[in-house]
């Protein structure tokens, strides 16, 4: 589970410093803070549902994942998931677009992320083929050791 720990982190460091840097340009360029607020929840949740769907889906391996030498496999566990499969196990990435709720929507979207990690967490440690509830919910993908 560590290695998948810091698969992730090392795609959330790559991918969060480019929705920085768009967020940053998108402030600068917007008059409005509830327009922006808005475009940047919707944006940085595409970006990490873009990262990891194309990247899993034609690869099988994100960049922290090719660090890690992990693999995701669709449920055939012989060619890597469709982009529909590696979307759906990456869903919980966008619960970051809560942000678009006025006054709690930050709130929301902690709290969603926590308890989806949380859940990853616990299914990852007691299913012994390893998979979350996620994988589960993209058909039966699975993340595999390779080297």
């Amino acid at each position: 589970m560590a290695d998948r720990f810091v698969a992730r982190f090392i795609d959330g460091l790559i991918v969060g410093v480019v929705a920085v840097i768009l967020n940053f340009v998108l402030a600068f360029v917007s008059d409005s803070w509830f327009l922006t607020g808005f475009i940047s929840a919707v944006v940085t949740a595409a970006l990490y549902l873009g990262y990891f769907g194309y990247l899993e889906s034609s690869r099988g391996q994100t960049i922290g994942k090719q660090v890690m030498k992990l693999k995701v496999f669709g449920p055939d566990r012989v060619s890597n998931p469709t982009l529909e499969q590696a979307i759906r196990r990456n869903i919980f990435m966008a619960f970051g677009v809560l942000r678009i709720v006025p006054i709690i929507g930050g709130v929301l979207s902690v709290l969603a992320g926590l308890a989806a990690v949380i859940m990853i967490a616990v299914n990852i440690n007691s299913d012994p083929q390893r998979q979350h509830w996620f994988d589960k919910f993209a058909g039966g993908t699975q993340v595999i050791k390779i080297g």
